[in-house]
């Protein structure tokens, strides 16, 4: 056993300190960006956020409209092949470049994902998806994958610390997901003791990354829009948001009416309520690592996508970021006090 005695942080322990901008107006700030990727060929270019691969958020419906605006879903791993086939058949051509298959990796997870390619060769990203990065299995799941499909980018996660980013950027994955625990309905922290502060995670991953030519997502823990560009200056290259894109007309979850208002079923994928839907229900050997939420109804994604992206073109007036690329580079992060921290939580 040890400690390590530097301090961590997460997205509510700093805020970003304003710098000189030539900037005019926020409509000068480019959000798209242009990615290559380590072992695909494939090049990218849209605005790196994603919606999350939860049956409650990373819908094919949302995937439409989030494509319109060129940003990416990764698809939930619960619609079966001819459920794809049907989805791609009516959808734009162009909706392959902002989609991934995700999957687990399990040997039916395996069948699952050579018949969607099989059907649909154009698709192009994987999105390999488990709570623990940390085993063999999954690094040898990416080595197979990246054998199996040499040519498609895989995503693969999550991990929380660089060393382990670096092994699986090795192992044949294009982009690490970052992040354990963080997430609104996530309980891995309270269940297992587990984690690691989001921002201290994005920061040392991105480093770790970014010298082998990789890219990493921020997976968690952003409820508002300030949050979503304190992750992009930590140097999070894309970012993937769960709670704030539930409860709208494009998110899965249940419809329910409280007290004569609107309200819509949002869980975490290792919750009772994910287990009972898709597995039979929690196994004997394990605990739920998830909890089940009612949202606020929100209506259609658009005017929450509005709403993120504007607050990120604000950010990158404050500190003269032309480009959300320049946004790491013009980041100075102050670290807030315990009652300032409150104060600002509480808002």
């Amino acid at each position: 056993m040890r400690i390590e005695q530097d301090i961590k942080l997460g997205f509510k322990d700093v805020l970003i300190r304003p710098k000189r901008s030539n900037l005019k107006s926020r409509a000068q700030v480019q959000l798209e960006r242009d990615f290559k990727f380590l072992h695909s060929d494939f090049s990218w270019t849209g605005v790196p956020i994603m919606a999350a691969n939860m049956d409650t958020v990373g819908t094919f419906e949302m995937a439409l409209a989030l494509s319109e605006n060129k940003l990416f879903t990764a698809i939930h791993k619960h619609y079966s092949p001819s459920q794809w086939n049907q989805f791609l058949k009516n959808a734009p051509a162009d909706i392959v470049d902002y989609i991934a298959i995700s999957t687990g990796t399990g040997p039916s997870d395996t069948k699952r994902l050579a018949t969607i390619f099989n059907d649909n060769p154009t698709l192009k990203f994987i999105c390999i998806d488990v709570a623990n990065g940390y085993s063999e299995h999954f690094v040898n799941f990416v080595k197979q994958s990246r054998t199996q499909y040499p040519n498609k980018v895989i995503i693969a996660g999550n991990v929380v610390t660089g060393e382990m980013v670096e092994e699986l950027l090795l192992a044949g994955a294009d982009i690490i997901k970052v992040g354990i625990g963080p997430g609104s309905v996530c309980t891995t922290r309270v269940k297992t003791g587990v984690g690691y502060p989001q921002l201290s995670a994005i920061i040392e991953c991105a480093d770790a990354a970014h010298g082998l030519g990789g890219q990493i997502i921020s997976d968690g823990g952003c409820t508002s829009p300030g949050d979503v560009a304190k992750a992009f200056g930590a140097g999070a290259d894309f970012v993937m948001l769960g709670g704030m894109l539930a409860g709208h007309d494009e998110s899965g979850g249940e419809l329910i009416e409280r007290h004569g208002h609107p309200y819509k079923q949002f869980y975490g994928m290792s919750s009772t309520t994910a287990m009972d839907k898709h597995v039979g229900g929690v196994a004997d050997y394990r605990a739920s690592e998830g909890k089940t939420v009612e949202v606020p109804y929100k209506g259609k994604v658009e005017h929450t996508l509005q709403d993120i992206l504007g607050g990120l073109r604000s950010t990158c007036t404050y500190v003269g970021a032309q480009r959300l690329k320049e946004l790491t580079k013009r980041t100075t992060f102050i670290r807030v006090a315990e009652q300032e921290n409150k104060i600002y939580s509480e808002r």
